[in-house]
């Protein structure tokens, strides 16, 4: 027998055992997502863009550029976990994050003095297996709980509306759509804690940081590099088997 396919019949032995039996539970969270936004991908919007958000800070000679804190948004899923020991949790779980951006060129206009606007789109979907450390046992008030895991995270870019071409000495306008989409191998680390309400359901509250290393892109942007690393912050509710 191949060491994975003992691997995954250890885990399913483990799975299907009384201990995990009796202590799985399927969570839904729901939160929000602060990205990282630390690659050129990032920098080029920022040196290009504005939202339409911030319009109101735009000057006679500039307009505000797109900020990390643009990309904070709205980050949830769900989870189904499984005992493998008295305070030892394995899960797997799939969440989403998606942000839409209007913006417009920060320092080029239309000729008639409008604004020249596209919408930039950045999702990921990261599907993750952790294991968890829980303080502190199912009648304990407050349990608190430690967690690490390794994840896949699925993105796509989007930029569709108005773009100019700068390759060209007229500069010209035309309605256009760009996308790049892929996955990246990373991991997560997290604290939390699990509020009882009764034997069979809890209030949960997790900090989580998501890492994976830039990466660069494909298709329309294969010369930029993503960054899908940030924090996480999500209230969820869990019912336990």
């Amino acid at each position: 027998m191949s060491r994975t396919a003992a691997t995954v019949l250890a885990v399913g032995l483990v799975a299907a055992s009384p201990l995990a039996a009796s202590a799985s539970g399927l969570e839904v969270r729901l939160g929000a997502l602060f990205p990282r936004a630390q690659s050129d991908l990032f920098s080029d919007d920022a040196t290009l863009y504005t939202p339409h958000s911030r319009a109101k800070e735009c000057t006679p000679t500039d307009c505000p550029p797109v900020r990390k804190s643009d990309w904070i948004g709205v980050y949830g899923g769900a989870e189904f976990s499984f005992g493998v020991a008295p305070h030892a949790e394995l899960a797997l779980s799939v969440d989403g994050y998606s942000r839409r951006i209007p913006t417009s060129y920060r320092a080029h206009v239309h000729s008639d003095g409008s604004e020249i606007r596209q919408t930039l789109k950045l999702t990921i979907v990261p599907v993750g297996v952790s294991l968890r450390l829980l303080g502190g046992d199912r009648h304990s008030a407050i349990a608190p709980y430690l967690t690490v895991g390794g994840d896949v995270f699925f993105y796509k870019y989007e930029e569709f509306g108005e773009f100019i071409d700068f390759f060209q000495d007229d500069l010209p306008i035309s309605t256009d759509a760009f996308r790049s989409e892929g996955a990246i191998f990373g991991g997560h680390a997290a604290a939390g804690l699990r509020v009882p309400l009764g034997d069979d359901f809890a209030i949960t509250g997790e900090v989580r940081y998501q890492y994976a290393p830039t990466r660069r892109m494909n298709d329309d942007f294969n010369l930029n590099r993503i960054d899908v690393s940030g924090a996480s912050a999500t209230i969820g509710f869990r019912l336990r088997f």
